[in-house]
């Protein structure tokens, strides 16, 4: 396999959701100021998360059926392009799935400014892991893939 470049697939996804997670949290503290009266925020964040966790899952268990790979490092692993159950309306539910967990975060913080690392965090995610991951998959599974990419959006 071709290098992907060297800065793409180098910050696994599960530390960048963390690394976004503590900086919410941290510009909740650091911005009080900018906090919002979001009415329900508890409940609205409890649903966020639950269902990230959710749709993460059914991906990751999606992967599982296909006998196929979930670690987003290594590319090079995955043995079959999957398209069934939650791969049907997102070609990235588990990176969807963290999407939803930190936008749970920002409810329960209730803070404008804490959306930008959410922004920050799905830019990042966009162009230095799942950008390379299409490329990847492009190469070997070709028509299939595009087929694919042409009736299923890269986040919802």
């Amino acid at each position: 396999m071709r290098r992907l470049g060297h800065v793409e697939l180098k910050v696994p996804p599960a530390l960048l959701l963390v690394a976004a997670a503590l900086a919410i949290r941290g510009v909740a503290a650091l911005a009080p100021w900018a906090r919002i009266n979001l009415p329900g925020r508890f409940w609205i964040a409890a649903l966020l998360i639950v269902v990230g966790i959710a749709v993460a899952a059914l991906g990751a268990i999606e992967f599982g059926r296909q006998r196929t790979t979930v670690d987003p490092m290594h590319p090079e692993k995955v043995s079959s392009l999957v398209t069934s159950g939650v791969f049907g309306f997102s070609r990235n539910p588990m990176y969807l799935g963290f999407l939803l967990v930190l936008l749970g975060g920002v409810a329960w913080t209730a803070n404008a400014l804490s959306l930008l690392p959410v922004l920050a965090f799905a830019l990042y995610l966009t162009r230095f892991q799942i950008i390379p991951e299409e490329r990847w998959m492009q190469r070997q599974f070709g028509d299939d893939y595009d087929a694919y990419r042409q009736r299923v959006r890269r986040w919802i």
